[in-house]
């Protein structure tokens, strides 16, 4: 009854968590006046399509949800991980054991590591930089204009390691008159907050500049059984400068910098074979801890041309890492298992694309150059303290990838889409297993005992069709391929079995939808997909007494999924929105390669366990409603409620992920350029955790990283 209760709680709101809440609202022209008086939509733009110039979100034969800065706001979001449950068939969590490390899935494609040299299935690309690691991605977010998550396979236009999707942030450009967000808070933990950021002109109409700071301090949500004290504190700064230099009308330069630093605790979490499963204990006799550092520049320049009225397009941007963690895995008042995770990484990439139009022929064309080093080790504490083990590795990558997209429109309302990319990829490695002596965790230094390179390369072509018999309506059909690139396992406990490489996985994808509006009253966007995943790699964890986990990683299986999803926004009246979304996936394994649940033969036990990661159903909605009290003064009302179904941990399916309904609220009232807000997230108190990995020590136990459960929130705002 209390499960019925809780999913009539998430669908009650009625249709829709948008489908894109703006990422950048353009104002509605004289002729929609009338409508927006009465209660009107926005229209929606987005910059993932890597044209010229954002394009509506109604015109992109993809699915799309896209947040903008308004939205994230109103959403109270500290990081990406905060509107995960307001994406449909989209996860995108960390994976616990290490801070900040992202483990998105996206159509049932995710994946289960915090090792490195794990390539991800789902792309994260900031200001058109891509992160080249998981590592640094789920820390907190501000000075955003804007999110949009793409899902489904974007192989042609960003080429490998995006087989379920891609996350585009964009953070803020400096503005050519004065701006001001400032903005201070405090919530329960208890955790204060304070970010400030003013752009404007420097020289006018040539040079204009931001700079943006935020800090928080974390004193813990989570109370430690073990000594009574509170875990999970952390401290953050962000300091993010911009300039944008415009010589001429027809050039702009935009020259990005950020500098992160996060110290704290390590992941914080519970042992289900000491709490139950829906319980916030935690009994740990190590905290942990958190040493992240992270500086990365973006340069952009953007020059239009008369050649195809188009734009050439250059970013290149490079970023250095050191994310040094520990923490408790074993999760209990024994030391049986705490660990130790450094990693450093250097990348600098290039992206150089051309966007132009031929009459009836739209044309996207780039070259793309990619290169990482990676240096790893870690190290674990096991047996009462007694024996100390270490391993690790590190990996040289460089890739480069061509590609081209042509959009012709046949005629005013059919569009053929074309295109192609070709990548390829080399990596080198030196690994050293894991045992003592392996690495010294300090200074990096490993007794590597395997050392190999190899290459992959791919084609990801991409055919699709839009069919738009008015303005307000489209059809769209695609197939694409993509693929994930091979690799190797930093995380070796087998001296004689080699740690790679294993290939890489291909995909063949299927998508049809529509996307509809009604006047300015209503849209809805729906999607159907089929995916065929051929080698998919995974990660198999098994208990290994006394080193906790054993895991290794291979090209397992041929799957199948096949999903649909909608999205739906409702503006009956000026000031109300209703939202709703909803999702379902559905996923087999059609071909196995590898013992999945490791009895010795590959049988119907196999074929009959279920994909990793892949939550069947999530659905929600929100109803948000703003009225004026007077000319200057406004107030702001929201409630949503989101559900994702369980999903399993791992292949073997013996790490189950909570189903949990997520409930939030706010209010909000604003005079003038003040802005006062109360808000609570996770109404529910729902336990949630990206990983639960079985361990060996005692019966039941697992390590099960938590999220914070409710909160509750009070936020002070200036914006000039």
């Amino acid at each position: 009854m209390k499960r019925q209760f809780e999913i009539l709680l998430a669908g009650a709101s009625a249709l829709a968590l948008l489908l894109g809440t703006p990422a950048l609202a353009q104002t509605a022209g004289e002729d929609d006046a009338a409508a927006q008086d009465q209660g009107g939509l926005d229209d929606i733009v987005v910059t993932a399509t890597k044209r010229g110039s954002a394009q509506n979100v109604q015109d992109v034969p993809i699915a799309v949800t896209a947040f903008g800065s308004d939205q994230l706001d109103s959403l109270h979001a500290r990081s990406i991980a905060s509107v995960s449950y307001s994406v449909p068939n989209a996860s995108l969590e960390s994976v616990g054991t290490t801070p900040g490390y992202a483990n998105f899935s996206v159509r049932g494609l995710g994946i289960n590591s915090s090792i490195p040299s794990i390539d991800p299935t789902v792309g994260v690309f900031v200001d058109g930089m891509y992160l080249g690691v998981s590592a640094g991605v789920l820390f907190d977010t501000f000075d955003l204009e804007g999110v949009e998550v793409l899902r489904g396979p974007q192989g042609l236009l960003f080429g490998r390691n995006v087989t379920g999707g891609a996350v585009v942030l964009r953070t803020t450009t400096p503005s050519s008159r004065l701006r001001i967000d400032a903005r201070a808070g405090i919530s329960s933990g208890l955790e204060k907050r304070a970010s400030i950021s003013v752009s404007g002109p420097l020289v006018e109409d040539r040079l204009s500049g931001k700079i943006a700071v935020y800090y928080s301090d974390d004193e813990g949500w989570f109370k430690n059984d073990y000594d009574g004290k509170k875990v999970g504190k952390n401290e953050t700064l962000i300091v993010r400068p911009a300039l944008r230099f415009t010589p001429a009308d027809d050039f702009e330069l935009i020259l990005r910098y950020e500098h992160g630093r996060i110290r704290g605790d390590g992941p914080i979490a519970t042992n289900h074979g000491l709490y139950p499963r829906d319980s916030f204990r935690v009994n740990l006799n190590y905290a942990g801890f958190t040493r992240s550092d992270w500086d990365q520049g973006i340069a952009e320049a953007n020059l239009d041309v008369g050649f195809g009225n188009g734009r050439i397009t250059n970013i290149a941007a490079v970023r250095a890492l050191s994310n040094d963690t520990g923490g408790d895995v074993d999760a209990s008042p024994q030391t049986s298992l705490h660990s130790r995770n450094n990693t450093r990484q250097f990348q600098f990439s290039n992206e150089l694309r051309y966007a132009g139009s031929f009459g009836r022929f739209d044309v996207t064309t780039g070259l793309f150059y990619f290169e990482q080093d990676i240096n790893y080790a870690e190290s674990r504490l096991l047996s009462g303290g007694a024996l100390l083990v270490s391993g690790g590795g590190r990996q040289e990558q460089n890739t480069f990838g061509i590609f081209a997209t042509v959009d012709w429109r046949i005629t005013d309302t059919l569009t053929l889409n074309l295109g192609g990319r070709y990548s390829t990829e080399e990596k080198s490695v030196d690994i050293a297993s894991i045992r003592g002596n392996g690495c010294n965790l300090d200074t990096l230094n490993c007794n590597y005992d395997f050392r190999d390179r190899e290459n992959w390369d791919g084609f990801t072509p991409r055919i699709g069709i839009q069919f738009k018999p008015t303005n307000k309506t489209q059809l769209y059909a695609s197939f694409s391929k993509g693929f994930r690139s091979g690799g190797y396992n930093f995380r070796n406990l087998n001296p004689n079995v080699d740690p790679g490489p294993f290939d890489q996985e291909k995909q063949d994808a299927y998508e049809i939808g529509l996307k509809q509006e009604f006047g300015r009253i209503a849209r809805v966007n729906l999607a159907g997909f089929y995916n065929k995943i051929y080698g998919v790699q995974r990660e198999f964890q098994a208990p290994f007494p006394p080193f906790g986990n054993f895991q290794v990683i291979t090209n397992a299986a041929d799957i199948s999924i096949k999903g649909v999803e909608g999205e739906f926004l409702f503006t009956p009246v000026r000031g109300l929105t209703v939202a709703a979304q909803f999702g379902y996936t559905h996923g087999k394994y059609d071909k196995i390669l590898f013992d999945l649940n490791a009895d010795g033969v590959v049988n119907a036990r196999d074929y009959a366990l279920k994909l990793p990661r892949l939550s069947p159903w999530s659905y929600g909605a929100s109803i948000t409603y703003e009225t004026k009290v007077t000319a200057d003064t406004s107030i702001e009302g929201r409630v949503g409620a989101n559900y994702r179904d369980a999903a399993f941990y791992n292949d073997q399916n013996t790490g189950l992920l909570n189903a949990a309904t997520m409930v939030d609220a706010s209010l909000a009232v604003s005079h003038g350029p003040f802005k006062v807000s109360v808000y609570g997230t996770n109404l529910l108190n729902k336990a949630t955790f990206g990983t639960e990995a079985p361990l060996p020590f005692f019966a039941g136990s697992t390590f099960s990283p938590l999220n914070k459960g409710r909160v509750y929130g009070l936020e002070l705002g200036y914006r000039f």
